[in-house]
């Protein structure tokens, strides 16, 4: 027989569809280095149009696009029943994005932003699948037209393609049976088919073969796993196909009884229990998610009600983890999530379910007890095993948590209520500063939980501008004179009056509604204290306390120099206040940003400091003009001991050539130490409450000067 050449492989057609120009060209970019051959479409609706005029190997999809969208692409495809094969590429990465254009027809799922090598592999991935699923269709349409033909597609088959005689056993297995079980062929040969199915699945296969015999049998396929040759390795899962041969159509065929074919399915069944997993549980820690933990608590629900027994829901929100993510940054701050979630895992019961609601916050279900008091011990229990630091490399971590407990069915009788009335319960303990548990009560009251409540209101408040700026002087102390002020946000709610800064400014951060909330505090305060700068007080300094989320944004340092520019503030006068755990994080751009500030003249002081995890070594390679002593340290010069750390404070930051501010100052007390001291700017009680900016210029000349006493004796020298 003459051997044919084989045909010359043909350039795969890769069609890139998204409403994104930059984009497009660079995947057009990247996959031209690969000798592909490339067409782009800018929507749902040009993509189309593509696919109808012209064949495609592989598409590229954008899920979101303007008009027809990413899904309605791939409805076109299936209802067109188009063999191209479909890679989403969007920025949509949650479980229902995900699974929904997987069962629209998808092949795979790729995340924006990608990097090029993941882009090329999936690429590479999808069309190698594409080119076997192309040769498979081609090799059955071969099978129908010629025997000769049929032997050679058989042993070059992707499944394992076999004969089976009336008792069972192997007539004839092609070579794939060795290559994905590991079995040589006479090894088959000597075995039934039953022999390779795993026992699990034994008493399914043979009643499947039993019905697969008969002539007239409606069942073809089954899904079953099948035993590797080699112990160590776990079972692979096929969809066996199956047809009876007709009898006597050859003689070497009369006691052949069932063609078949096994198609591997191991990876598409992983596949579909990875995308389970995913649907019903968090990825960080792999404990239950939302969904999972309300299908649980659904369940306990009904099961109560039955046997007139009590559950509880209990909210746990971890305290600190905030300050260690910022200070630590996200790396450290996963890891210790995951550590909280395997400690928390250890200290409950089997039936109990523990799941991340979101962000530092889990949950956790607590059936069949027999009292309320039996949910407190297992609060105390987790207070308790939480208390006990973290040791993740070479930090040792601390957290704690607050607890709100809701028993059904005194605090609710739905999973909504229990829920809500947990979370109640936990705010209202939060509020204490401490680690704690709180029992739900009904005079904590119903509707929104707090929480929510804030941050609906706050949406509100920033469009009917309902925040005010106060301002509270900072005096120099030797001549007891005002010479700048600190910029002070206050919430006038309509309902709850005026609201101090840690009643809204956590969940200000952690909606990211911060950003809005301190552009207009910024502007505001340098509109007004720029008329002051032009009414008599031309150097009238402003300082202002930034949040680490607006001073992470790109255009931080844009929104800084176009807010003065706008009210021809001297930038030399402003005093921007950042936080030390955002300086511990050392940053690149970060530190870029701060050099761009200090570069225009504006200073840059460290808010509270020595309160964070404190670092002198970022003091002397970072832009930081002034340090301000944080108001715990003041509160505690009244003794020897307690003052020592204000006094090296101070000589570190004379000794850094670094301005200083004292904060906290309510006593004539602190202000005789501090000025004795050498402290140069105060700003506290002492001077006055934070107010409008009209007041403290009318009282400006209150301020005390120094004292012409001799300095107490209680005082200590200064390091």
């Amino acid at each position: 027989m003459t051997e044919s050449k084989p045909v010359p492989a043909r350039t795969p057609r890769i069609l890139v569809a998204d409403d994104d120009p930059r984009l497009l060209e660079s995947v057009r970019g990247l996959l031209a280095t690969q000798g592909l051959t490339i067409d782009t479409a800018s929507g749902g609706g040009a993509a189309i149009e593509r696919l109808r005029n012209a064949h495609y190997d592989l598409l590229l999809l954008d899920l979101c696009m303007p008009e027809l969208d990413g899904r309605d692409v791939l409805r076109f495809m299936r209802a067109a029943e188009l063999e191209t094969l479909t890679v989403v590429i969007s920025g949509n990465s949650s479980v229902d994005d995900v699974a929904g254009a997987l069962r629209e027809g998808a092949h795979d799922y790729l995340k924006k932003p990608y990097q090029p090598e993941e882009l090329l592999a999936t690429v590479q991935n999808a069309l190698q699948k594409k080119h076997l699923e192309d040769a498979n269709r081609e090799m059955r349409a071969r099978l129908e037209k010629s025997e000769r033909l049929h032997r050679l597609i058989v042993n070059n088959s992707p499944d394992i393609v076999f004969i089976l005689d009336h008792d069972g056993r192997f007539r004839f297995v092609n070579s794939r049976v060795h290559e994905l079980l590991g079995y040589t062929h006479q090894e088959v040969m000597d075995s039934t088919i039953l022999d390779l199915i795993d026992p699990a699945d034994h008493d399914k296969g043979e009643y499947f073969f039993q019905q697969a015999g008969r002539a007239h049998a409606h069942i073809r396929s089954i899904e079953v796993a099948l035993k590797p040759r080699h112990a160590g390795r776990g079972p692979r899962h096929f969809e066996l196909a199956v047809w009876p041969t007709p009898p006597g159509t050859d003689a070497d065929t009369v006691d052949d009884r069932i063609y078949g074919t096994a198609r591997d399915i191991t990876d598409r069944k992983e596949s579909e229990a990875f995308i389970n997993f995913q649907a019903y549980h968090d990825l960080l820690t792999r404990l239950p998610n939302r969904a999972l933990f309300r299908d649980r608590v659904d369940v306990a629900i009904s099961q109560a009600e039955r046997s007139a027994a009590h559950l509880a829901v209990m909210f746990i929100d971890l305290n600190r983890f905030k300050v260690i993510n910022d200070s630590l940054g996200h790396t450290v701050g996963d890891r210790l999530l995951q550590a909280v979630a395997q400690r928390l895992q250890g200290g409950i019961r089997k039936g109990d379910t523990l799941s991340r609601f979101g962000g530092d916050e889990f949950t956790l279900l607590l059936p069949d007890l027999p009292d309320t008091g039996a949910a407190l011990q297992v609060a105390e229990k987790i207070l308790d095993c939480l208390s006990t630091p973290f040791h993740l490399g070479d930090h040792e971590l601390y957290v704690g948590a607050s607890i709100g407990i809701a028993v059904y069915p005194d605090a609710g009788r739905t999973l909504d209520a229990l829920i809500k009335s947990a979370d109640i319960a936990m705010y209202h303990e939060k509020k204490t500063g401490k680690n704690g548990v709180r029992l739900f009560d009904p005079a904590m009251g119903g509707g929104t939980p707090l929480r929510l409540q804030v941050e609906q209101d706050m949406r509100r408040a920033l469009q009917r501008e309902e925040f005010l700026i106060l301002y509270q002087p900072q005096v120099d102390a030797a001549s007891g004179q005002m010479i700048g002020v600190e910029a002070l946000v206050r919430w006038d709610h309509p309902t709850r009056g005026l609201l101090g800064p840690t009643e809204f400014i956590p969940i200000a951060e952690d909606t990211r509604m911060i950003v809005e909330l301190d552009r207009l505090t910024l502007r505001g305060a340098v509109h007004e204290v720029r008329q002051c700068q032009r009414n008599g007080m031309p150097e009238m300094r402003l300082a202002v306390n930034l949040s680490p989320v607006l001073v992470e944004r790109e255009d931080f340092v844009e929104t800084i120099l176009e807010t003065l520019k706008q009210a021809d503030f001297p930038p030399h006068l402003l005093e921007v206040e950042i936080t030390e755990s955002l300086l511990m994080s050392d940053a690149h751009q970060t530190v870029e940003k701060l050099n761009a500030l200090c570069a225009a003249g504006i200073q840059v002081a460290v808010d509270d400091f020595g309160t964070g995890y404190s670092s002198l070594g970022y003091l002397q390679k970072l832009p930081v003009h002034t340090l301000k002593i944080d108001r715990s340290f003041t509160n505690t010069i009244c003794g020897e001991d307690e003052a020592c750390i204000v006094n090296a404070i101070v000589s570190m930051a004379r000794g850094l050539h670094m301005n200083i501010v004292a904060e906290g100052v309510e006593t004539r007390l602190h202000y005789d130490y501090l000025h004795d001291l050498g402290c140069p700017v105060m700003q506290g009680f002492l001077f006055g409450q934070p107010g409008p900016l009209s007041t403290l210029l009318e009282d400006r000349t209150r301020y005390p000067g120094p004292a012409r006493s001799r300095r107490a004796a209680s005082v200590p020298d200064t390091p």
